[in-house]
């Protein structure tokens, strides 16, 4: 009897080979490869088209068949689902498209299965949704539920809801009840059957590492586990016009746990992000096809589950003191004002320390370059430490000019004026760039009562700028943009 012929596969990035290694050749990951059994391929020869005189009337080679003139294509319009959470709804594009596919990875313990039980409970109430639980029993989903409910409604600061969302109110939690079915499977032949007879306007699959096909050999949570659960799942919402929001696992690198393929399969990817030492949750949007990406939603978790946060920026502002400097970071269409603190002291190594929070440390590098090669300041002799307020990554060049102003103003000891942002790219020549988005950005500053703004030449227009509520003030170089920030040339002696 002839063995069975069999392959390794990459449980990281699906890569196949015929002999067993201890490091995959296609993405480097050491002890990925799982042995399968290899699957026989049908090597009969597709039909061929008929001719032109073929009996059935259908044209010859070159001739349409089911294609049409994209012209002649009917519109649509797009009727979107709202979550019942505004920012939910922001990092979407607006809401839950039918028929999407949305993949939510995050940190385990972060808040993905809580977040989408709240959007459950607020969709339930207008729609019915189905919410599949592969990894808890009923019975845990049941307890949350009824914790979130119970403290939601107990709750003094209650979250933000659009118009018409009543699940707070005591309506609304029989409404939801009522809307929301639970099922509790992972088998995926089963969760199939559950929407065609049920046919939701909204699925939840938490998650889909943990369904298993039973055609497939491999054990839940491989490659090819993950990738045939996805598209059998994405076929049934498409013709069903489900909106589908699917949970991820991330690896210990951070990223997406399963094939690369799932990330192309569905049509939005949101990561959910936060420090286990604070309450803030970030909820971002990594590819949106009905929307842009790179959109931010901000969350507090809190004892009554997340709490959207309106005005985020209060959670990136802290102080003042010397080593301080603030700018305006944009998140998609959102601006953010965010507290850059800077500590700048002699070093006793031979080669100075230098240590970045939130910003790239070769960012960092290369500002302190710019400021000893065109301020004469000896930063090579000093160590360096730049941290973002509140934890957030910002990873734009606009914060070019609030980090060498936040440098300098530790190195000289000062303080910069109360109410000052400042918005500018450093260049290695020393001069200043345009960013984008600058009036948005300003305009966030005035609101929150900023009164100087510290920004590039050009790149505002003089309407623009007297219409704002802001003492704008433009330079062309990082010397004059830190001499009128600070008041006094940092290049000068002390």
């Amino acid at each position: 009897m002839a063995r069975p012929l069999s392959s390794y596969v990459c449980q990281s990035c699906g890569a196949r080979t015929r002999q067993y290694f201890g490091r995959c050749s296609g993405c480097g990951g050491w002890n990925t490869l799982v042995e399968q059994a290899a699957v026989p391929t049908d090597s009969r020869r597709r039909r061929p088209v008929p001719a032109a005189d073929a009996p059935d009337g259908v044209g010859g080679p070159g001739s349409p068949r089911r294609s049409e003139p994209i012209a002649a294509v009917g519109d649509r319009p797009l009727q979107r689902l709202t979550s019942g959470y505004g920012e939910l709804d922001r990092v979407l594009g607006g809401g839950l498209v039918p028929g999407s596919l949305v993949l939510l990875g995050g940190d385990p313990g972060i808040g993905k299965s809580t977040l989408l039980l709240q959007c459950a409970r607020t969709m339930a109430v207008g729609q019915s949704v189905l919410y599949v639980s592969a990894e808890e029993s009923a019975q845990q989903v049941k307890l949350r539920w009824r914790r979130l409910a119970e403290e939601g409604e107990g709750a003094s600061h209650a979250p933000v809801r659009p118009p018409g969302a009543a699940d707070r109110e005591n309506g609304g939690s029989a409404a939801a009840a009522s809307g929301l079915q639970l099922l509790a499977e992972t088998d995926l032949e089963l969760v199939l059957q559950e929407l065609e007879a049920l046919r939701p306007a909204v699925a939840i699959i938490d998650s889909i590492q943990a369904l298993h096909d039973g055609e497939l050999g491999s054990a839940p949570g491989s490659v090819a586990q993950v990738r045939e659960c996805a598209a059998a799942l994405q076929r049934i919402a498409k013709r069903q016009h489900t909106a589908l929001l699917l949970v991820g696992h991330v690896t210990k690198e951070g990223l997406l746990a399963g094939p690369k393929v799932l990330e192309h399969l569905v049509d939005a990817v949101l990561t959910f992000e936060g420090d286990r030492f604070a309450s803030h949750r970030l909820l971002r949007a990594v590819k949106n096809r009905f929307g842009a990406t790179h959109e931010l939603g901000v969350f507090e978790m809190r004892g009554s589950g997340l709490v959207e946060v309106t005005n985020p920026s209060e959670l990136f502002l802290g102080g003042e003191g010397p080593g301080t400097g603030t700018i305006v970071a944009c998140e998609g269409t959102r601006p953010l004002v965010v507290e850059l603190q800077a500590l700048v002291s002699p070093t006793s190594y031979a080669s100075p320390r230098r240590s970045a929070t939130g910003i790239a440390a070769n960012r960092l590098h290369q500002i302190l370059a710019v400021l000893e090669k065109h301020l004469g300041l000896p930063l090579s002799r000093f160590d360096c430490y730049l941290a973002v307020a509140g934890g957030l990554e910002v990873e734009e060049p606009a914060a070019d000019l609030g980090v060498a102003a936040a440098v300098v103003a530790s190195y000289r000891d000062l303080v910069l004026p109360p109410g000052t942002v400042l918005v500018g790219e450093l260049g290695l020549g020393g001069q200043l760039r345009p960013v984008g988005q600058l009036e948005l950005r300003l305009q966030e500053a005035a609101r929150l009562g900023f009164r100087r703004a510290v920004v590039p030449r050009g790149g505002l227009p003089p309407s623009l700028a007297a219409s704002l509520e802001l003492q704008v003030l433009e330079a062309g170089s990082v010397a004059e943009a830190l001499v009128a920030a600070l008041g006094v040339d940092p290049a000068a002696d002390p």
